[in-house]
């Protein structure tokens, strides 16, 4: 495990992704550079103004979305490029400069959605009919013409989108490239500290005095950003309410559902039968741990810790192939040459170095193979990470080939089902492998502790917390640091009662999340884990009938809306039933580790 990071440049190659599939070298990517910019000028001076009706409306969509697929590699190679490190000078300017030239483009080509904005319905409802690739489009743009601005307006507005990034950026610079953790010291010993090191390792640790250490020392240099962390939040969520006022709507809520295909009820469902349901039995959880490791005190900095650490083995990436073939097998020969292909054809960025985002993510650029970053620890929690990552590539994989660029998306709402579903089916192959206690213990606090923590704690108190900041945005509030603790506090004091006490630092935990600057994202983890969860249910009874159906929903991509795509895979998400379901489910799963507790106790 590597807790000290080297430098990029010192890393082994094969432990990096291949981003020249995208572009052979500077000057293929410039050249396309150069080559798109000329396209879209030429684009808007042949199609502005001709939009007219059904027959120009589609003409002017092929053009448009060949651009569009023109684009998005360029864009994937800068932002990528620079993800996996953000000290690199080259890296971060050439990202800035796409940044400039997507907002150019952006405003050259508004007025392909404002032309058509301004058809009338019944011209927009022929086009539908005449074009089954851009049906799914046309009715959304149906559904938001009444926000629709001034086409000048929305001109304006995509020429300011770099701008409008800008938070985000600024708080991945000072998260990931001027944020340097001092090492902390345990009887005299000293260990070195940083993003990647703290949340893949010393928050999970076994040692004690170690894991409260490190997150004291963690939070301690946090607490110093948290200023120009918090004044950074403030200018994103102050935007998206300008713009959610400048088109109409009541709440920045609701405008930033609209882009999911889903509404109050399902939102508000998904964060207030979690936090009053689910929080007794992780209480009950949290109780287990502190029985186990015979803690006087359980604090925020415990709840990581291992149900069993002698059962926690060390694996290497070469080693987790072996479990991602045997684990994901059930869906499929094509399914698991993708898996492979990922490992062979260097998909990955396994590599642990100073100035990488932090976590893990997977970008499946249109027309393009996925590219996977996480930094290799080698813990089971990696293992299952990959395997949730590997299932947006299967998912995109799937959609891409099946649908054009406008229908291969699915709504946010949707995208961690396929995900998740990776998760499931990895603990389920664990556990049909050993009859042993200690060992089915590990799993089922691993699934606990690492898919069901991370997706229905973790980022479901993400999203109970940034409800109250767009709650208060609304009212027309700002937020700082101070505010930002308090809320963050409160929502765990609501969560997690008096089972555990809230070590100093436990209300900075806000600071260490980028979704809060991707919409309602946070709160989508759970409601795929829920989709996902049902669905294995279904796998794990049916198998490959049920499969194939989720490989259908999986090529449906974002041709129906979450609710349509969770009744192809038969389950109904408009009800509560799924999401209690779950949750029963969680209950049973820490139930059952109670009772092997006690077995193994008495050996």
């Amino acid at each position: 495990m590597v807790k000290s990071l080297p430098k990029r440049a010192q890393v082994a190659e094969q432990e990096t992704w291949n981003l020249q599939t995208l572009f052979a070298n500077e000057e293929a990517y410039q050249q396309a550079v150069q080559e798109v910019e000329k396209e879209a000028t030429s684009f808007a001076t042949q199609y502005k103004g001709s939009i007219t009706d059904a027959a120009s409306a589609i003409k002017a969509l092929d053009v448009y979305r060949s651009l569009q697929e023109k684009v998005i590699p360029i864009a994937s190679y800068a932002e990528l490029a620079a993800s996996v490190d953000l000290t690199n000078d080259t890296a971060q300017m050439r990202e800035s400069r796409f940044s400039s030239l997507a907002a150019k483009i952006g405003s050259q080509t508004s007025f392909v959605m404002s032309e058509l904005s301004e058809l009338s319905e019944e011209i927009l409802q022929q086009a539908s009919e005449q074009s089954e690739d851009y049906s799914v489009l046309f009715e959304k743009i149906i559904r938001e013409k009444p926000h629709q601005l001034h086409p000048e307006v929305e001109k304006s507005l995509a020429a300011l989108s770099s701008t409008f990034q800008a938070p985000y950026s600024l708080y991945n610079t000072t998260k990931l490239a001027d944020i340097n953790f001092p090492d902390f010291t345990v009887d005299g010993v000293k260990y070195p500290l940083s993003y990647v090191s703290f949340e893949g390792a010393w928050e999970s640790e076994p040692d004690t005095a170690k894991r409260r250490a490190a997150f004291h020392t963690f939070s301690s240099k946090l607490r110093e950003y948290q200023h120009t962390t918090a004044k950074t939040y403030d200018m994103h969520v102050q935007t998206e309410k300008t713009i959610a006022n400048l088109r109409g709507y009541d709440s920045v809520i609701d405008y930033l559902l609209m882009e999911q295909d889903a509404d109050r009820a399902m939102y508000n469902r998904q964060i207030d039968v979690i936090m009053e349901e689910l929080a007794p039995h992780m209480r009950k959880y949290a109780k287990l741990l502190q029985k186990i490791y015979s803690l006087d005190e359980m604090t925020f900095a415990d709840l990581k810790m291992p149900i069993d650490p002698l059962y926690e083995p060390s694996i290497t990436v070469e080693e987790s192939k072996t479990y991602m073939n045997d684990a994901l097998a059930i869906m499929g020969d094509d399914y698991l040459d993708m898996v492979n292909r990922a490992y062979s054809e260097r998909w990955i960025d396994f590599a642990q170095n100073e100035g990488k985002s932090t976590g893990a993510f997977c970008a499946s650029p249109y027309g393009s193979d996925s590219f996977i970053l996480i930094s290799w620890t080698g813990s089971m929690e990696d293992v299952f990470v990959l395997a949730h990552e590997l299932g947006h590539a299967g998912h995109f994989y799937h959609a891409n080939r099946s649908q054009n660029l406008f229908n291969s998306m699915s709504s946010l709402y949707f995208i961690e089902a396929p995900s998740t579903m990776n998760e499931m089916l990895m603990a389920n192959h664990l556990l049909k492998n050993s009859e042993d206690p200690k060992f089915k213990r590990w799993v089922l606090s691993s699934i606990v502790a690492r898919t069901y923590y991370h997706n229905f704690v973790t980022h479901l108190l993400e999203a109970a917390f940034q409800r109250k900041v767009y709650e208060l945005v609304d009212a027309g509030g700002n937020v700082n640091a101070t505010i930002l603790n308090d809320l963050k506090r409160g929502v765990l004091e609501e969560f997690w009662g008096d089972t555990i006490t809230l070590n100093e630092g436990a209300e900075l935990t806000w600071m260490r999340q980028p979704h809060y600057y991707m919409g309602l994202y946070p709160y989508t983890y759970s409601a795929g884990l829920t989709i996902s969860t049902e669905m294995a249910k279904r796998v794990l009874n049916e198998g490959k009938p049920a499969v194939e159906d989720w490989l259908n929903v999986l090529r449906a991509g974002g041709s129906k809306k979450p609710a349509e795509l969770a009744k192809m895979a038969g389950i109904d998400i408009t009800t509560d039933k799924p999401l209690r379901d779950t949750v029963a489910y969680i209950g049973g799963l820490i139930e059952q580790i109670e009772q092997l507790t006690k077995e193994i106790e008495a050996q």
